[in-house]
């Protein structure tokens, strides 16, 4: 691949700004229309894992978009649309994160569009589609909700803490993650299971979450939500220790992290051993 010229590259504020106009144009369409039942289309991993002609158009929207208007990037969206780039920035895409949510009628999904520079994740945006908020990052330059600066909070507490978490689609590891969460709900202030990973993300960033961790994400769950996170001055890893990483994410404010990621372990490792019953 060419190297990239110095105009092809623009600010992460840039990337910022572009990320939330597509994103929120994206969540215009989906709130002009409601997919209910009758939209779903097929499935993916497991028969509950939903696609819908939403999805779709949603990613097509943004892909021409960004086709038009940074011709030159990558762009990989969880629908299936790849595209090859030379500018070395690439998109990367969840054009409706809570799917289910959506279906259903239910408060709680979203539009997730993150960027990297030369693999870096250095801006992102997430439109909440029935709320109309946009949380936003650019690598240097904060989080926001819309027009306000957003931060984690300064929980250090783990049994007053408001912890977030999602489960898989397949039934076999649901029942694991089930029993963790067994052990771990008596330890904190209480579960939250919202349905969307790159809301979650967010609502740590603000503050409506003391933490969040979540095993089975892909790479457009977590692109946008870990800058927004990281710059609303939390910090986000793998729950097995390093970066965050597809399939492993944790995130809390800088007290609460380690101790939250040593007692999700504990009780994974507990439901490991537990039988099924």
């Amino acid at each position: 691949m060419p190297s990239p010229t110095p105009s092809d590259v623009p600010t992460f504020e840039a990337l910022r700004v572009l990320a939330v106009e597509v994103a929120r144009e994206a969540g215009a369409l989906l709130a002009a229309r409601s997919a209910g039942r009758g939209g779903v289309v097929g499935t993916k991993s497991t028969l509950t894992d939903l696609v819908t002609e939403a999805d779709r158009a949603s990613e097509a929207l943004i892909g021409e978009r960004l086709a038009l208007l940074r011709p030159g990037d990558g762009l990989i969206g969880e629908e299936g649309a790849a595209r090859a780039g030379t500018s070395g920035v690439r998109w990367i895409v969840d054009p409706l994160d809570g799917t289910v949510n959506y279906v259903y009628g239910i408060p709680g999904s979203g539009v997730s569009v993150g960027v990297e520079v030369s693999g870096e994740r250095a801006a992102g945006a997430v439109h909440d589609i029935s709320r109309g908020e946009t949380f936003s990052a650019a690598l240097g330059g904060g989080a926001w909700l819309d027009n306000s600066r957003i931060q984690v909070t300064t929980a250090a507490d783990l049994s007053t803490s408001l912890i977030g978490t999602g489960f898989a689609y397949a039934t076999e590891v649901r029942a694991a993650q089930g029993r963790a969460v067994g052990a771990l709900l008596p330890r904190v202030r209480d579960i939250r299971r919202a349905g969307a990973a790159s809301l979650d993300l967010c609502w740590v960033a603000c503050g409506r979450l003391d933490g969040y961790y979540e095993r089975g994400l892909q790479l457009w769950d977590l692109a946008a939500g870990d800058v927004i996170v990281r710059e609303a001055g939390g910090m986000v890893g793998a729950i097995d220790g390093g970066p965050p990483v597809p399939g492993s994410v944790i995130a809390a404010g800088a007290a609460l992290f380690e101790p939250l990621r040593a007692l999700v372990r504990e009780a994974e490792a507990g439901a490991s051993a537990s039988p099924a019953g």
